[in-house]
């Protein structure tokens, strides 16, 4: 009677546990037990001073450029996936952009979400753009850029903050932070592109791939809709592979598709826009 009344409860607690999974707050826990994990083990691989899991052979940087038939120098364009810890660096090959790296983040703060105000230490989600002048070669964090925040859309929603950057050290209050050795390979490829005449490179910043799966699974979350708008200009670059203009109408994000091989099409005349385009 006992054991029969034990596994009931048993059954009981992992129904109960599964449903709450299935919640917006059960999902918010998960990702919050990855993102833990992952910032746990970056740190145990910094610390000792070995390369992050998913660092490319840094060392064979000429060589990886060569294999994919790109040229340093080249246009570049750049997403971060916060979940995933992940920086891809794309650059520009017979008028499309092509994936060179994906590079893992070594640290960044706060939960999946945007940035809302100065010290929330919170890292930003949405479409920014870097020119010469964000670029910080004597960053007491290695290198530096900063990303442009808060921009035509985050200043319409009243967020404040300053000083948000990409950079070395695997430290963070709201930035994301690489190690050393792959704060210089981007650095790299990014000085190259800005000296050889691409005005502004943009970065888009997601909270996790933006599949449509992932969405469903936290279509309760309070930021569903500001995602939902990401996912917009997710959608556009993972169908043209040009990175397309992003506008800011009535405290949204508006989207225009890029053509390969055409000129970026015109902002929307609403908004300025959300990031400078090369």
């Amino acid at each position: 009677m006992l054991r029969h009344a034990l596994g009931l409860l048993l059954v009981v607690a992992l129904l109960g546990a599964g449903i709450m999974l299935l919640t917006s707050e059960g999902r918010q826990l998960l990702d919050r037990a990855s993102i833990a994990y992952t910032r746990w083990q970056n740190h145990s691989y910094y610390q000792a001073g070995l390369p992050l899991p998913g660092t490319p052979e840094l060392a064979k940087f000429d060589d990886r450029l060569t294999t994919q038939g790109l040229a340093l120098g080249a246009p570049v364009f750049l997403r971060i996936f916060k979940l995933e810890h992940e920086l891809e660096i794309w650059m520009e090959k017979d008028g499309r952009y092509q994936l060179f790296a994906t590079y893992p983040i070594c640290l960044w703060s706060g939960r999946l979400g945007p940035k809302l105000a100065e010290g929330d230490r919170q890292a930003p989600e949405g479409f920014y753009a870097v020119t010469k002048e964000e670029l910080n070669p004597n960053s007491r964090w290695h290198r530096s850029f900063s990303l442009g925040f808060p921009n035509e859309f985050d200043r319409a929603q009243g967020r404040t903050g300053s000083f948000i950057m990409v950079h070395g050290g695997c430290q963070s209050i709201g930035c994301f932070a690489m190690t050393n050795d792959v704060v210089d390979e981007i650095w790299r490829l990014v000085t190259a592109a800005l000296d050889s005449g691409q005005p502004a490179f943009n970065v888009q910043v997601f909270p996790f791939r933006m599949a449509e799966k992932n969405l469903a699974a936290r279509k309760s979350d309070q930021w569903s809709n500001f995602w939902a708008d990401l996912k917009k200009g997710y959608d556009a670059f993972e169908r043209t592979h040009v990175p397309p203009v992003v506008s800011v109408c009535d405290g949204r994000y508006v989207v225009t598709e890029a053509t390969p091989g055409s000129s970026p099409p015109a902002a929307t005349d609403c908004a300025a826009t959300a990031a400078r385009e090369p």
